[in-house]
This record gives structure tokens, sequence and C-alpha cells, in this order.
């Protein structure tokens, strides 16, 4: 059913509802106005006929039939259409005309607040009791039928009745009328979204305003919804390119790795009566290439996780306390390595706890591993500090530095030093978290020692700031060497 159709029905329902609602309240203010009519109307003939009514009560005391009489008519005669009835002291009747009640002894002896309302068998009567003072004292009753305003009650409840019938179609046809202009925009909104191509994002559904508030807040949810889903489908499609990526370099870097260990295995296999030496040389190496590929296979699972990684993920950091709890464990890793750390107490990041840890891992285990020469323990000196707006990370190593051509290569992927043990992808890893967080990370000579720097610049931030967008093109996992 139509928006338009149920809004029609909807209000022929309702209005006829409020036309009678409206005219029982009405009904009711027009029997209460009659009333009070009929009871100014009786105490009119009240006062009128009360001078003929002392009269009258005064002649029958002192036994004047003729003036009692007279008094008779002039009463009747001005209480016109209303009943009569006039009580002596003793309770003697003196006049009863017009109409009456079948049973007078319900009429009240007294009605001080005005007219009241009395039954007898069936019949409703608006009563008025006048007590007669003076020489000869009495009682005065007019009496009218309540069933007098009926007629005119009759008459409003009908065209309440009437004007209720009335109002359902007419009222029905313009609902429908209206709900229909009012509901055009809809239609249009619903007939270009029913159009739309989902391939065409949400700036294909961009439209102007039409300045109803409803269908303004529709069509604006339909561009967040179309929004979100250009969003989650970009993410689709990151996600299958990193996996993609993944295959690919996994497969590509692995060959080396494992055609060497199947090599190994087939020595093995076919001289099992090689001598312990070459046995225990042939382990060796299989043990070699099965950290290899742990290592490889490890720092590529990072690497897709940065590429993967979602903005809520990033939150206040300190990034002091991940930097002293780094070289810690650094140094319970390597210790023959000499490791110094200059840490301010507190510096704060908005970032990615589990990348920041990436970043700081690779970088010192990258100094421990090359920054010394040979045959002298590893040097290294970490220190973090604030500076123009950034948290400024130096690791200073004592070996023998990155040549000025090679300098941006080491961050490439796979990228390896001559007789390098590692996987290639450690300085990789640094510089995709640093550019998550907004930074920048570079190497230079560290003064000094002649060895390498390398410095990491991440932008500080203040704890309630928003996160602003990830980077786009973050497949770093396949990147060329």
């Amino acid at each position: 059913m139509k928006l338009a159709t149920r809004i029609a029905l909807s209000v022929t329902v309702v209005v006829p509802l409020l036309v009678l609602a409206a005219g029982l309240l009405v009904l009711g203010l027009v029997t209460r106005d009659l009333h009070q009519q009929q009871d100014a109307r009786l105490r009119d003939r009240a006062s009128a006929v009360l001078p003929d009514v002392r009269t009258l009560l005064a002649a029958e005391l002192k036994g004047r039939p003729k003036v009692e009489q007279n008094q008779h008519r002039k009463v009747l005669g001005d209480a016109l259409d209303a009943g009569v009835r006039v009580l002596a002291a003793d309770g003697a009747v003196l006049l009863e005309g017009g109409p009456q009640l079948s049973d007078p002894a319900r009429l009240p002896a007294r009605t001080p607040e005005g007219p009241v309302t009395v039954r007898a068998k069936g019949r409703a009567w608006r009563v008025l009791a006048v007590p007669v003072t003076g020489a000869a004292p009495g009682t005065l009753w007019l009496v009218a039928p309540a069933s007098a305003a009926d007629p005119q009650l009759v008459a409003v409840r009908g065209r309440v009745l009437l004007v209720a019938l009335l109002s359902a179609p007419v009222s029905g046809l313009i609902a429908y009328g209206l709900a229909g202009r009012a509901t055009a925009s809809v239609r249009r909104l619903s007939r270009r979204a029913a159009t739309l191509d989902p391939r065409a994002g949400a700036a294909a559904f961009a439209t102007a305003p039409v300045n109803i508030t409803e269908v303004d807040e529709l069509s604006f949810a339909i561009g967040q919804l179309l929004a979100r889903y250009d969003e989650q489908a970009a993410r689709t499609a990151q996600a299958l390119e990193t996996a993609r990526s993944f295959s690919s370099a996994a497969s590509h870097e692995l060959r080396t790795p494992l055609m060497s260990m199947r090599t190994d295995l087939d020595v093995l296999a076919a001289h099992p009566d090689l001598s312990p030496a070459e046995r225990a040389e042939v382990v060796r190496d299989l043990q070699a290439d099965h950290a290899r590929l742990l290592e490889l296979l490890t720092a590529l699972r990072m690497l897709a996780r940065g590429d993967l990684v979602e903005a809520s993920a990033f939150a206040p950091l300190d990034l002091a306390e991940l930097v002293d709890v780094a070289v810690g464990e650094a140094a319970r890793r390597r210790p023959e390595a000499r490791l110094r750390a200059d840490v301010p107490a507190e510096l704060r990041v908005r970032g990615w706890e589990a990348g920041l840890r990436i970043l700081l891992d690779n970088l010192l285990g990258n100094a421990v591993t090359h920054g010394h020469l040979p045959d002298e323990p590893p040097e290294v000196a970490v220190r973090l500090r604030a500076e123009g707006g950034h948290a400024v990370l130096t690791v200073d190593d004592a070996g023998p530095g990155v040549p000025p051509g090679e300098r941006e290569a080491v961050f490439r992927r796979f990228h390896h030093r001559p007789g390098s043990p590692g996987s290639g992808l450690g300085l990789t890893l640094v510089a995709q978290q640093a550019a998550l967080h907004g930074g920048t990370v570079t190497v230079a000579a560290a003064p000094g020692t002649g060895g390498a720097r390398f410095e990491v610049r991440l932008p500080l931030s203040a704890p309630d700031a928003p996160v602003g967008p990830l980077p786009s093109g973050r497949n770093w996992i396949s990147r060329g060497a």
C-alpha cells in the first residue's frame, strides 16, 4: 500500500472521529446553555408572579374569595407555559395549573441555588421553589419539562452526524491529494536510488536539497550508506591485492630457502652413512634455512597487517614508555650489545601500539645486527625528544654506516647488504609504520662514530585530537625492490 493511500485511510478514519468528539463537546455545551436559558425563564416567571402570589395568599387568609379568584387568573396568565403550584402555610393547595409532576410529593422544599432537575415516572422536570414571606407565608413552585429543549438537541445531534459522515470521504480525498504531492519527492528519490549503479559510488548520488527535512535526511543517509559501501569495497579490494601480493612475494622469496632445504634433505636421504661432522653441518644449514623462512613469513605477515590496519586501531600512546620497553627487550635478546637510552619521562603521540612496536623492534634489531665493526660488540645509542611539534627518535650505531647512494634503497622490499642474515624487510617495516603514523624515517651518518643514524619523526598530537585518514596506496607488501 502506498504511503499516500495509508495517509488518506488514516485521515478518513480520524477526521470523522474528531468531528464526533467535537460534536459531543458542542452538544454538551448546547445542552448546558439551553438549561441555563430555561432556568432564566423560570426565574423571570417567578419574579413576575410573586406579587400576585402574595396577594393570593393574603386574600385566602382574610377569606376574600373574589380577590382570590382574580389572583388565580393573573398568576396563571403571568406563568405562561410554566406549571404553577402555590401552597399555603397550613399545607393547603391554593393554586395548581399548567404542566405538573405526577407525584407532587417529589417537589423540593427549597432550591437555594436555582432550579433543580426532578425525575418522576421517567420524565425530567426543572423545578424552582420560591418561599413566600410576609403576613401570609407560603411556597411557590414553578415547573417546566426538562425535555422542552430536546428538539433543539436532536437537531444539533443530527447535524453533527451529517457533518461526520460527509467529512469521511471529503477529508480522505483531500488527504490523498495532499499526501501524493508531499510524497512526490520521496518517489523521485526512490526511482533515482533504484536506477543507481553501485559502481558509480556516492558521488553519483549527490542531490540538491528539496527543503523537506525527512527527504533531505533520507537522501543524506543514502549518500552516507553509499560512501561506507565505497569504503568497504576499497578495503576489500586492498585486502585482495594484499593477499595476492603476499602470495606472490612469499612464493618468490621462499623458493630459494625451500630449494636449499630440499637439497639438504636429499643429501641426508641419499647418504645415510655421512660422518657425524658432515651430518651436523647439513642440519645446521637446515636450521638456518628454517629460521630464515620463519623470519621471512613473520615479516610478510607484519607488512600485511600494516597494509590492512584501520584508523580505529589508533589511540593516544606514551611513546617514551614504548621506546624504553623496546630497548630493554633488545638488551635481553642481545646481551653482548651495549645499548644506551636517553628517553624523557613522557612523550605522547596518537598511534597504533602494535605498529610502533614493529617499528622500534626492527629499528633496534637492525642497529644491533649491523651497527658494529668486525670482532667488536654492537654499540647503539637511542634518544627520544620533542622538537617542533614532532617526536624525534634517533638510533645511532658504531657500524660501517650506509653509503649515501644506498640510503634510499635500504627501505625497499627485500633489499640486502651482502652477507646480511636478515629477510630484507626489517627497514621496509620501519618505513611502512612511519608512513602510517604520518611521519618520516631517514638515514644519515652518525656523528662521532661514523656509523649509521636512523631518524624517525612522528607528529605529536593532543589526546582528544581526531584521527586523520590513513595514507592511501599502502600496499607495501607488493612494492618492488
